[in-house]
């Protein structure tokens, strides 16, 4: 999160110009669960002037309650409770809610691993494995209140390990199952956990990754774990602690199927999530029970215009927040079909993607913008392979989306006819909050267009003066939400001085975006990011935006290096599209392309050519190395979110000629 008061508040230059508009088809708007611009309105104008009576009536409409709540929101600046007094169980609202209906037989997880193993389970299936599960978990002495973390690949035990924590009350932290045994060790001792799920190992570009094996390093220096419990998959040799480990199939074996949900509180801590890329110690971000499970039920029923004969896949690890939200709990919640898949978008072959789409005949399709330029580069001979035509919605998630990906995602992906909803949202967040509607909203591709119902934006300066239209700015939120995280584990005085501090009265972002004449935002990237050249602030993706325009460049990375005269210089790293070979006439070309599209103010003072870019495994570009490597040449900071450590040696020796 940006520190607004050492400087990263100031104002930020906005370069970007973006006049083309995408109107929703009427055949879509009229099955749409929201079908008009004047519904929306009318919606969200009471969403602001009277939230608890909107968010009231939502949560009877869309929540089974064991017990109705006496308030729907006490607010003590800056800590939140919502609905207040209300007894809940969000297991109960994913799973056992939809046994009695014709749902109970409707696949609620289709999954397949990266060798290509797949599996199918009914709501009925997952209510039996969670039940087993849960009693799993109280034979080894978790009571509600106690922390269990979940180490394991992405397979339906995760989401079932989840919904079974759920549903005795224990509150879970998914620790990502490509971080290190010494980020899993702390993680572990922040949130003392009793007891660690994990499997012998997962599959990753054909290769298994030795999840056990770090569990036991991580362990020698985490006292609180008591038992481990382990999920067959890889087969590998793995070590077994006698009385502490447990395989997962022997204990399940022995286990009933009966186990009541327990009834907690409205305000019961459902989960801890640690935010990625720190370094000391980690940040626990807390979300309870009932808000954030109305936020993420109500966002994937509305934002990705959920039916009962959608096939939904979010391509998100459930490592990261995107999962928790929007493979498990909202539409798991809604009694959606969801696609899980284990491995990478490219094995055995680049196509892997849109062989899923095509296989289960996906109709709704989320993953991010970094991904979508991978897609990119590969070309799109992969995609044109295969029959996308079950698509109908899709969705970008994770940083802004540059408007010719998004084109390109348009054209090649949705074959014009799909809607894309380009959404805005935070771990801290918990759900959607700045999206299109599919069924409503014109889309400006590289916006993520209009606030959420309840969500109430501005755009301000450092001081908390709102900034006019078109001026870039910091986006910060001026009223609570019921899916917003209530506080960082075991810190309280750290989350009110980062989040609610930084700017008086409302919350900081750590973003910088703009607000257009139509009340559409434009993500500028992190405030961290912003580049400071000759007095003037710009982001990142502004700049990254206009590389990508070229028809070469594939992906665009932008950092700031120190410069002793304009005090920051602009370096890119790009990608190239196909066979295109990078040159010295190109690196020119580009620097006047980038003149041309934005100014000279925004031309990249060097360009490294390179062919991939430092990412981590759910997507994001680490610029935080680049600027590192810009800078200095070296890698200090932490690396353990990193998808392929060979990126940064090769990085390294790209130096421009």
């Amino acid at each position: 999160m940006a520190d607004a008061k050492s400087g990263a508040g100031t104002d930020i230059t906005s370069v970007l110009k973006e006049k083309r508009v995408f109107k929703p088809k009427a055949e879509f708007s009229g099955l749409a669960h929201i079908k008009n611009r004047a519904q929306y309105d009318r919606l969200y104008r009471k969403s602001i002037k009277d939230p608890e009576g909107f968010w009231g009536t939502l949560a009877e409409q869309e929540l089974v309650w064991h017990k109705k709540w006496t308030k729907v929101l006490e607010w003590k600046y800056p800590f939140a409770r919502w609905f207040v007094g209300g007894k809940i169980n969000v297991s109960y609202n994913c799973v056992d809610r939809h046994l009695s209906s014709w749902r109970r037989n409707k696949a609620a997880i289709v999954w397949e691993g990266e060798p290509g193993d797949a599996r199918v389970l009914t709501y009925q299936d997952l209510h039996r494995e969670v039940c087993r599960f849960a009693n799993v978990l109280k034979t080894l002495g978790v009571e509600k209140g106690d922390r269990v973390a979940i180490y394991m690949p992405m397979v339906p035990e995760l989401p079932i390990a989840m919904l079974a924590c759920a549903r005795v009350g224990a509150t879970h932290t998914v620790i990502f199952g490509g971080f290190s045994s010494e980020a899993l060790k702390d993680r572990i001792n922040d949130s003392q956990c009793k007891v660690v799920i994990t499997a012998d190992g997962g599959y990753r570009r054909g290769q298994t990754v030795p999840l056990k094996t770090n569990v036991d390093a991580a362990l020698a220096d985490a006292q609180s774990v008591q038992h481990v419990i382990v999920l067959r998959r890889t087969h590998e040799a793995i070590h077994f602690e006698p009385g502490r480990d447990h395989w997962w199939h022997e204990m399940m074996s022995a286990s009933s199927n009966d186990c009541p949900p327990e009834r907690l509180d409205s305000e019961h801590p459902l989960y801890i999530l640690y935010t990625s890329g720190t370094t000391g110690k980690p940040k626990g971000v807390l979300h309870t029970t009932a808000g954030y499970l109305l936020g993420v039920t109500v966002t994937a029923k509305y934002v990705f215009d959920l039916k009962e004969e959608d096939t939904f896949w979010c391509t998100a690890d459930i490592g990261w927040v995107t999962g928790h939200s929007y493979i498990v709990y909202g539409p798991l919640s809604n009694g959606a079909t969801v696609v899980m898949y284990e491995g990478a978008p490219n094995y055995p072959e680049p196509d892997r993607f849109w062989h899923l789409i095509e296989k289960y005949r996906v109709t709704v399709f989320y993953t991010a913008p970094t991904a979508i330029r991978s897609f990119i580069r590969w070309g799109e001979q992969w995609p044109r392979r295969h029959d996308l035509s079950s698509l109908r919605l899709l969705g970008t998630v994770g940083e802004p989306i540059n408007p010719e990906a998004w084109m390109w995602y348009h054209h090649v992906i949705g074959a014009g006819k799909c809607p894309i909803v380009d959404t805005w949202w935070q771990t801290e967040t918990g759900m959607i909050m700045i999206t299109p509607l599919p069924g409503v909203t014109p889309t400006k591709p590289g916006s993520c267009t209009l606030p959420f119902f309840g969500i109430d934006p501005l755009i301000t300066n450092k001081e908390g003066r709102e900034l006019p239209q078109n001026h870039g700015g910091l986006l910060a939120l001026r009223r609570p939400w019921p899916a917003m995280f209530r506080t960082l584990y075991g810190d309280p005085e750290r989350y009110r001085r980062q989040y609610w501090e930084e700017i008086p009265g409302v919350y900081f972002t750590g973003d910088g975006a703009r607000c257009d004449k139509d009340g559409y935002y434009w993500m500028m990237g992190r405030v961290d990011d912003v580049i400071n050249v000759s007095g003037h602030r710009l982001g990142t993706m502004e700049v990254e935006s206009a590389l990508v325009h070229h028809p070469s460049v594939a992906e665009a990375a932008v950092v700031g290096r120190p410069d002793e005269i304009k005090g920051q210089g602009i370096v890119a790293f790009v990608t190239l599209r196909g066979a295109v070979e990078p040159s010295a006439d190109l690196r020119e070309e580009l620097r006047g392309h980038v003149t041309k599209e934005i100014g000279a103010l925004a031309r990249p003072d060097e360009i490294r050519f390179t062919d991939a870019l430092p990412k981590t495994r759910s997507g994001k570009i680490m610029r935080r190395l680049l600027r590192e490597v810009a800078t200095s040449g070296g890698i200090v900071g932490d690396t353990t979110t990193l998808e392929d450590f060979s990126v940064l040696d090769r990085l390294r020796h790209q130096e421009e000629e």
